[in-house]
């Protein structure tokens, strides 16, 4: 019975040191194949995170902006008037489509059209309002001979600073290259279109970008002018900062390569664990395989 029993002990042993033999490399695969996975997605993170930064936006009270430039394009419209105000406040108009003094700074500067060759561009510009906290508004006045054109419409841009063109050596240039980088608007005639402005910087990884943003309200004329001085159209704009509010935006990287780094390095640490639990376990089962080699042959042995 004693030499029965003790093969199919030794049986069993072997057996559940075979099963344990495969749950061991089954965890190591298993290790193995998370690490890998783990290591991946960190990667993944870390470069959608760089390629895809996160916009912050805040708002800076001021007292007062910078003067911008106001670009008008009046084609063969005249201008009658330029005047500051402030308070929302603007005086009834005395003579509309009568030449009136005015207090505006303005600069008249010609230019190639950068979209169009050898198209030539006149532009009026006007230094616009600065005093957010007054109020300060500029309230222009032009007047065009209707029957020139299907539509009435004066073209306008908006650029960041009016001392840029002033201290520009070349005006031509800037004229251009503001062109090439700021929206262009219009006011019809027979209205006053009153232009709210709000200015919004944004800061990326390398630069500095500056934008206009407008809210524009828009109101009739009521033309009380004799019929023989109608057939010439008048158009009416104002400029007012909307608040004394300057949006900022920066772009941040929410990406951190330290923690990155430290991710991946836990991640090869982990695998060089199971790689060394490997080396182990592959070292006992050679061990084991050789005592039971051995315990075999003795046994056979035995028997002969």
């Amino acid at each position: 019975d004693i030499t029965e029993s003790s093969p199919s002990r030794r049986f069993s042993k072997a057996c559940v040191k075979n099963v344990f033999t495969v749950v061991l490399i089954f965890i190591y695969l298993t290790l193995t194949a998370v690490a890998a996975f783990l290591a991946y997605q960190t990667i993944t993170d870390f470069m959608e995170k760089l390629n895809h930064p996160v916009m912050s936006v805040t708002y800076k009270e001021v007292d007062s902006f910078s003067a911008p430039g106001i670009a008008l394009y009046p084609g063969k419209a005249q201008l009658l008037s330029c005047r500051h105000h402030y308070h929302d406040y603007i005086p009834p108009l005395l003579a509309p489509g009568k030449l009136e003094e005015g207090d505006c700074l303005i600069q008249e500067v010609a230019y190639i059209d950068p979209f169009k060759n050898q198209t030539k561009k006149q532009a009026l510009v006007v230094r616009g309002p600065s005093d957010v906290r007054k109020k300060e508004l500029i309230f222009m006045q032009f007047s065009q001979n209707e029957t020139e054109e299907d539509f009435s419409a004066i073209t306008y841009m908006l650029f960041a600073k009016y001392s840029d063109l002033s201290e520009s050596a070349n005006k031509s240039k800037f004229m251009m290259d503001c062109e090439q980088n700021y929206s262009m608007w219009t006011f019809s005639g027979g209205f006053r279109t009153w232009v709210k402005m709000s200015l919004v910087t944004t800061s990326g990884k390398s630069s500095e970008a500056v934008e206009f943003r407008q809210e524009s309200g828009v109101v009739k004329f009521n033309d009380k002018r004799p019929e023989e001085e109608k057939t010439n159209q008048l158009f009416f704009v104002v400029f007012e900062w909307r608040d004394p509010f300057m949006q900022e935006i920066r772009l941040i990287v929410t990406a951190n390569a330290w923690n990155s780094i430290a991710i991946l390095c836990g991640v090869f640490m982990a695998l060089f664990k199971a790689a060394n639990f490997a080396k182990l376990t592959a070292t006992w089962i050679i061990k084991m395989r050789k005592r039971h080699l051995r315990n075999k042959t003795r046994e056979l042995n035995q028997i002969s």
